[in-house]
């Protein structure tokens, strides 16, 4: 009876460390999310674009149409999920667990920004949120997938003081201070299976692909005699879809060590729904700093 208590007693701290292990992950990566980029060109399109494999597979220059891997997730070709291992198969190794797969991918980040002609540069350094997996095992040769990953982000703040010229006279009108803002990016949840008869592998990845783009422009003029309201031009879009790709791999034993797979994955073209509001307005602040 004290043998099983303690062997009781063990699972239940291993439970809470487990429970504690995925609060602190999921607190990361809300920090992580909040992390702000400093790209002005992740202005056009749907952003800057973020790295498309997981971290294994970035290792090998972004090969993943045949890369399978019973300690990773592949979430490129859903096809790989027929490698997780399931619990009788570690059972029959004499093992004590199944291998679910936990993965959550950081980007690190640096970028310079330099205005030419001038000595002047700007340098941001960030840790941006990549992906989320999550693979389960069902059977042997049949796994599941959930996921979260980023495709693109938008994320910038620049701020310019110049000199306005009338177009007609070309005499000078005013000093005014610039700030341009922008923030968003796009998102993929997927649900995904793959299982595998004998050699050939086949899977599916279905999910929604959603996000948003939002610009602002906000101009105040440098008076100290005459007051003016400073104005704000806000543009957000709202975009989403469904998504849907499947992915196939065919497995050649070459030998008792070594063995030969090829793979593919694709999905057709994808047209995402769109809504844009319009913000256009004036007002006024009562301390410059708070601009």
């Amino acid at each position: 009876m004290r043998l099983v208590k303690s062997t009781t007693h063990e699972k239940i701290i291993a439970l809470r460390l487990n429970i504690l292990a995925v609060t602190a992950v999921f607190s990361l990566i809300n920090i992580v999310v909040l992390a702000q980029d400093n790209s002005p060109y992740s202005r056009y399109g749907l952003g800057d674009l973020a790295p498309k494999t997981n971290i294994v597979t970035r290792g090998m220059g972004g090969f993943s149409a045949a890369y399978s891997d019973p300690l990773s997730i592949n979430f490129n070709n859903p096809a790989s999920y027929s490698s997780f291992i399931s619990y009788r198969e570690e059972k029959s190794k004499k093992s004590a667990s199944g291998r679910v797969l936990f993965d959550v991918g950081l980007n690190f980040e640096n970028h310079n920004l330099r205005e030419s002609n001038t000595t002047e540069k700007f340098t941001s350094s960030n840790a941006l949120f990549s992906y989320m997996q999550l693979g389960l095992p069902l059977k042997k040769n049949w796994g599941l997938n959930f996921g979260l990953r980023q495709l693109s982000r938008v994320g910038y703040k620049i701020a310019r003081i110049e000199r306005l010229d009338d177009p007609d006279t070309g005499n000078s009108i005013d000093s005014t201070f610039t700030e341009f803002t922008g923030d968003g990016g796009a998102f993929l949840a997927t649900t995904g299976t793959g299982f595998a008869i004998k050699n050939l592998s086949v899977g599916i990845n279905f999910g929604y692909l959603f996000g948003k783009k939002e610009f602002a422009t906000k101009r105040a003029f440098l008076n100290d005699t005459v007051v003016y309201n400073s104005s704000n031009h806000t543009t957000k879009t709202s975009f989403g879809n469904i998504f849907l790709n499947g992915g196939i791999q065919y497995k050649i034993d070459l030998n008792k060590k070594m063995l030969l797979r090829l793979g593919a994955y694709g999905n057709l073209k994808q047209t995402l729904n769109a809504r844009q509001d319009l913000l256009r307005e004036t007002f006024v602040r009562h301390f410059f700093n708070d601009f």
